[in-house]
């Protein structure tokens, strides 16, 4: 949906969003409530009034303007040219009107699998994993593997329990890279919405799934911190470390605020709207 995203694992290959071979599935097959993050209410099926005949969007250049940053964040990971291209053999659901309701039930599912193919990947890229590289390509390539089903397969595939097998292997992957940190808070899941965290030191902290939207992050060091799953729309990682940090998507770094000072992931790229450093408290302790 836009072009605020970075390649990062697979870049250059089926885990980059290519909304050109895409029929614009995130326009038509996801829900939107009408909120800050979305202008208007939009049921799972219905077309985006804003996308055009084309499957492009009509206010792409202006999305955050017009009401709509929800669609800069988001990422589908690729699947949604697997789905349009490789899944439905280039079908659109415009020209075939009745691989529609498939599509759309397809997309979402798809969409889960890419994204494990994208922490399965990072995982593989991290040195201290080692001990279970193994068992991470085995994950990878049945990931892949389902990907490739067809749609009915797809439908039916119950992609909770894998999304659970694979978590497993995240966790010990994630152990192992921050088991050198020199601390190691636990906030998994915690509640930090607009938490004070200027200047914290959060190396290796287990940040996964955590509720950090709104925070003050300003020269945080989150070196090698777990943020898999971590809501940071809005946080301010003005200055802020996340080299190393694992886990990271660039959906959430287009989510949050941050300037020309801030260390991104090597994988990702720093978002176009950040702006230059500011002046603040934080001071790294």
């Amino acid at each position: 949906m836009t072009d605020e995203r970075a390649a990062g694992p697979g870049a250059g290959g089926e885990l980059r969003a290519d909304c050109g071979s895409c029929f614009g599935l995130c326009c038509v097959a996801l829900p939107f409530s009408a909120s800050a993050d979305f202008a208007i209410d939009k049921d799972a099926g219905q077309p985006c009034r804003n996308l055009r005949d084309d499957f492009r969007c009509g206010i792409h250049r202006t999305l955050r303007q017009e009401g709509f940053a929800g669609c800069t964040v988001y990422d589908c990971f690729g699947a949604g040219q697997k789905v349009s291209q490789v899944t439905f053999g280039g079908q659109d659901w415009r020209r075939a009107p009745g691989t529609a309701r498939q599509m759309f039930e397809v997309f979402p599912v798809m969409r889960q699998l890419h994204e494990l193919l994208w922490y399965l990947t990072q995982a593989l890229a991290l040195p201290p994993a080692r001990p279970v590289h193994d068992e991470l390509r085995l994950a990878l390539d049945e990931t892949d593997r389902l990907t490739r089903r067809d749609p009915g397969a797809l439908v039916e595939l119950d992609v909770a329990a894998h999304r659970r097998q694979v978590n497993t292997l995240l966790l010990r992957t994630s152990e192992l890279v921050r088991a050198g940190a020199p601390r190691r808070k636990d906030r998994r899941g915690a509640d930090l919405i607009g938490a004070k965290l200027g200047g914290a030191d959060l190396r290796g902290a287990d940040l996964r799934g955590a509720y950090l939207i709104g925070a003050d992050l300003r020269r945080a060091d989150l070196r090698t911190a777990d943020l898999i799953g971590a809501d940071l729309r809005g946080a301010d990682l003005g200055g802020a470390d996340l080299t190393g940090a694992i886990f990271v998507t660039q959906s959430q770094l287009d989510a949050a605020k941050g300037d020309a000072a801030t260390r991104v992931p090597a994988a990702l790229t720093r978002p176009a709207h950040w702006q230059a450093p500011r002046r603040g408290p934080g001071r790294r302790r």
